[in-house]
Protein backbone atom coordinates (compact mmCIF):
# COMPACT_ATOMS: atom_id res chain seq x y z
CA UNK A 1 0.00 0.00 0.00
CA UNK A 2 2.93 2.19 0.68
CA UNK A 3 4.64 1.70 -2.45
CA UNK A 4 1.28 2.49 -4.21
CA UNK A 5 1.15 5.66 -2.24
CA UNK A 6 4.35 6.90 -3.38
CA UNK A 7 3.95 5.70 -7.03
CA UNK A 8 0.94 7.74 -6.95
CA UNK A 9 2.62 11.00 -5.87
CA UNK A 10 5.08 10.45 -8.28
CA UNK A 11 2.38 10.34 -10.94
CA UNK A 12 0.37 13.28 -9.86
CA UNK A 13 3.94 15.69 -9.46
CA UNK A 14 4.83 14.38 -12.87
CA UNK A 15 1.25 15.19 -14.25
CA UNK A 16 1.13 18.82 -13.02
CA UNK A 17 4.94 19.44 -13.88
CA UNK A 18 3.69 18.95 -16.94
CA UNK A 19 1.04 20.92 -17.19
CA UNK A 20 1.18 24.70 -17.88
CA UNK A 21 4.20 25.17 -20.03
CA UNK A 22 3.90 26.60 -23.64
CA UNK A 23 5.39 25.76 -26.47
CA UNK A 24 8.65 27.20 -28.18
CA UNK A 25 9.40 27.25 -31.89
CA UNK A 26 12.55 27.96 -33.90
CA UNK A 27 13.76 31.95 -33.80
CA UNK A 28 11.82 34.48 -35.57
CA UNK A 29 12.05 38.02 -37.43
CA UNK A 30 11.50 40.45 -34.71
CA UNK A 31 8.85 43.13 -35.47
CA UNK A 32 10.30 46.42 -36.91
CA UNK A 33 9.75 49.49 -34.11
CA UNK A 34 7.43 52.28 -35.60
CA UNK A 35 5.37 55.06 -34.67
CA UNK A 36 6.54 56.55 -31.22
CA UNK A 37 9.02 54.43 -29.66
CA UNK A 38 9.53 55.33 -25.58
CA UNK A 39 12.52 53.93 -23.49
CA UNK A 40 11.64 51.22 -20.65
CA UNK A 41 11.84 52.42 -17.45
CA UNK A 42 14.75 50.57 -15.39
CA UNK A 43 13.66 51.92 -12.20
CA UNK A 44 9.96 50.62 -12.38
CA UNK A 45 10.30 47.43 -14.53
CA UNK A 46 11.04 44.11 -12.95
CA UNK A 47 11.14 40.51 -14.19
CA UNK A 48 9.90 37.31 -11.57
CA UNK A 49 11.40 34.12 -11.62
CA UNK A 50 9.79 30.91 -10.10
CA UNK A 51 11.27 27.73 -10.13
CA UNK A 52 9.96 24.60 -8.67
CA UNK A 53 10.47 20.90 -7.47
CA UNK A 54 8.02 18.48 -9.24
CA UNK A 55 4.51 19.09 -8.20
CA UNK A 56 5.05 22.30 -7.53
CA UNK A 57 6.00 21.83 -3.63
CA UNK A 58 9.28 24.05 -2.31
CA UNK A 59 8.89 27.47 -4.58
CA UNK A 60 12.03 29.34 -5.03
CA UNK A 61 11.40 32.88 -6.38
CA UNK A 62 13.04 35.60 -7.09
CA UNK A 63 13.87 39.20 -9.46
CA UNK A 64 16.36 40.39 -11.78
CA UNK A 65 16.56 43.92 -13.37
CA UNK A 66 16.47 45.27 -16.58
CA UNK A 67 19.42 47.00 -18.52
CA UNK A 68 17.95 48.59 -21.31
CA UNK A 69 14.15 48.17 -23.13
CA UNK A 70 12.44 49.83 -25.58
CA UNK A 71 8.70 49.50 -26.88
CA UNK A 72 6.61 51.08 -29.62
CA UNK A 73 3.17 52.31 -30.35
CA UNK A 74 1.73 53.09 -33.27
CA UNK A 75 -2.40 54.04 -33.63
CA UNK A 76 -2.64 53.56 -29.90
CA UNK A 77 -1.33 49.80 -30.19
CA UNK A 78 1.40 47.97 -28.95
CA UNK A 79 3.58 46.92 -32.06
CA UNK A 80 6.92 45.92 -31.36
CA UNK A 81 10.03 46.17 -28.78
CA UNK A 82 12.49 44.51 -26.95
CA UNK A 83 14.43 44.49 -23.45
CA UNK A 84 17.80 43.21 -22.02
CA UNK A 85 17.84 41.51 -18.45
CA UNK A 86 21.14 42.18 -16.63
CA UNK A 87 21.22 38.23 -15.72
CA UNK A 88 24.10 39.14 -13.03
CA UNK A 89 21.22 40.74 -11.16
CA UNK A 90 19.61 37.39 -10.30
CA UNK A 91 18.07 37.69 -6.59
CA UNK A 92 16.30 34.95 -4.69
CA UNK A 93 13.47 36.18 -2.23
CA UNK A 94 14.82 34.91 1.53
CA UNK A 95 11.33 34.21 1.86
CA UNK A 96 11.35 31.45 -0.77
CA UNK A 97 13.89 29.64 1.29
CA UNK A 98 12.08 28.49 4.76
CA UNK A 99 13.78 24.71 5.32
CA UNK A 100 15.89 24.65 8.09
CA UNK A 101 19.74 24.40 6.59
CA UNK A 102 19.16 25.77 2.98
CA UNK A 103 20.38 29.38 2.44
CA UNK A 104 19.00 31.63 -0.21
CA UNK A 105 22.22 33.49 -0.96
CA UNK A 106 23.76 29.55 -1.34
CA UNK A 107 21.34 29.06 -4.23
CA UNK A 108 21.43 32.82 -5.90
CA UNK A 109 25.44 31.69 -6.58
CA UNK A 110 24.13 28.26 -7.99
CA UNK A 111 21.88 29.95 -10.59
CA UNK A 112 24.71 32.10 -11.50
CA UNK A 113 27.05 29.55 -12.48
CA UNK A 114 27.57 27.15 -15.09
CA UNK A 115 24.79 24.91 -13.86
CA UNK A 116 22.16 27.08 -14.70
CA UNK A 117 22.63 30.83 -15.95
CA UNK A 118 26.60 31.02 -16.28
CA UNK A 119 26.29 34.84 -15.85
CA UNK A 120 29.77 34.73 -16.38
CA UNK A 121 29.65 33.79 -19.94
CA UNK A 122 26.19 34.88 -20.47
CA UNK A 123 25.73 38.44 -18.88
CA UNK A 124 22.62 38.85 -20.71
CA UNK A 125 19.54 37.51 -22.05
CA UNK A 126 16.73 39.27 -23.98
CA UNK A 127 13.20 39.04 -24.85
CA UNK A 128 12.28 40.70 -28.53
CA UNK A 129 8.99 40.84 -29.65
CA UNK A 130 7.50 39.20 -33.06
CA UNK A 131 4.20 39.90 -32.66
CA UNK A 132 0.91 41.24 -30.91
CA UNK A 133 -2.30 40.08 -31.55
CA UNK A 134 -5.73 40.96 -29.98
CA UNK A 135 -6.45 38.06 -27.25
CA UNK A 136 -9.00 35.49 -28.27
CA UNK A 137 -12.42 34.66 -26.38
CA UNK A 138 -10.72 30.72 -26.48
CA UNK A 139 -7.10 31.83 -25.19
CA UNK A 140 -6.07 31.19 -22.34
CA UNK A 141 -5.41 33.84 -19.56
CA UNK A 142 -2.78 33.78 -17.34
CA UNK A 143 -2.99 36.83 -16.33
CA UNK A 144 -6.02 39.39 -15.10
CA UNK A 145 -6.72 41.45 -17.18
CA UNK A 146 -4.64 40.18 -20.53
CA UNK A 147 -6.40 41.78 -23.91
CA UNK A 148 -2.66 41.03 -26.09
CA UNK A 149 -1.02 37.82 -27.01
CA UNK A 150 2.50 38.42 -27.42
CA UNK A 151 4.82 36.64 -29.65
CA UNK A 152 8.56 37.09 -29.30
CA UNK A 153 12.04 35.65 -29.37
CA UNK A 154 13.16 35.23 -25.86
CA UNK A 155 17.11 34.56 -25.49
CA UNK A 156 18.99 32.76 -22.63
CA UNK A 157 22.17 31.42 -22.35
CA UNK A 158 22.81 32.42 -25.97
CA UNK A 159 19.54 30.47 -27.74
CA UNK A 160 17.10 32.54 -28.99
CA UNK A 161 13.34 30.56 -29.02
CA UNK A 162 10.16 32.10 -29.75
CA UNK A 163 7.38 31.88 -27.37
CA UNK A 164 3.70 33.22 -27.46
CA UNK A 165 1.69 34.36 -24.20
CA UNK A 166 -1.02 36.12 -22.99
CA UNK A 167 -0.22 39.83 -22.17
CA UNK A 168 -1.90 43.08 -20.47
CA UNK A 169 -0.98 45.68 -22.31
CA UNK A 170 -2.30 49.53 -21.35
CA UNK A 171 -1.28 52.68 -22.75
CA UNK A 172 -1.99 55.50 -19.96
CA UNK A 173 -1.03 59.27 -19.85
CA UNK A 174 1.44 58.67 -22.18
CA UNK A 175 3.20 55.07 -20.22
CA UNK A 176 3.03 51.73 -22.09
CA UNK A 177 2.74 48.87 -19.87
CA UNK A 178 3.20 45.28 -20.53
CA UNK A 179 2.61 42.40 -17.61
CA UNK A 180 2.86 39.04 -18.11
CA UNK A 181 3.45 35.79 -16.82
CA UNK A 182 4.03 32.38 -18.33
CA UNK A 183 5.81 28.99 -17.81
CA UNK A 184 8.70 27.51 -20.13
CA UNK A 185 10.62 24.37 -20.01
CA UNK A 186 13.88 25.20 -19.00
CA UNK A 187 15.72 22.77 -20.83
CA UNK A 188 14.46 23.84 -24.36
CA UNK A 189 17.25 26.88 -23.75
CA UNK A 190 19.87 23.91 -22.37
CA UNK A 191 19.22 24.76 -18.49
CA UNK A 192 20.09 21.19 -17.79
CA UNK A 193 21.14 20.91 -14.33
CA UNK A 194 19.42 17.62 -12.60
CA UNK A 195 17.39 16.79 -15.57
CA UNK A 196 18.66 13.31 -15.87
CA UNK A 197 15.73 10.62 -15.98
CA UNK A 198 17.81 7.70 -14.98
CA UNK A 199 18.79 9.34 -12.30
CA UNK A 200 15.82 9.09 -9.65
CA UNK A 201 18.12 11.60 -7.20
CA UNK A 202 16.64 13.95 -10.10
CA UNK A 203 13.39 12.94 -10.50
CA UNK A 204 11.86 15.95 -8.47
CA UNK A 205 13.34 18.90 -9.40
CA UNK A 206 11.40 20.79 -12.26
CA UNK A 207 11.94 21.64 -15.23
CA UNK A 208 8.93 24.29 -15.37
CA UNK A 209 10.66 28.00 -14.81
CA UNK A 210 8.26 30.29 -14.58
CA UNK A 211 8.33 33.89 -15.90
CA UNK A 212 6.73 37.26 -14.85
CA UNK A 213 7.25 40.88 -16.77
CA UNK A 214 5.86 43.88 -16.00
CA UNK A 215 7.81 46.67 -18.00
CA UNK A 216 7.23 50.40 -17.96
CA UNK A 217 8.18 52.57 -20.51
CA UNK A 218 9.15 56.67 -19.34
CA UNK A 219 6.13 58.83 -20.45
CA UNK A 220 6.93 59.78 -23.50
CA UNK A 221 3.68 59.79 -25.88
Amino acid sequence: MKKLNILTFLAVALFLTACGEIETIKEQQAAEKTGKISAANLETSKIGWKAFHKGGVFPRWGTLTLRSGELSVKNGELTAGDFTMNMQSIQVDPGSVTEEGAQYLQLEAHLKNADFFDVEKYPTADFKITKVTSLEPNDKATIEGANKMVSGNLTLKGKALNVTFPAKVTIIDGIVTVQAKFTVNRTDWNINFATSEADPAEWLISKDLEISIDVKTIKNI
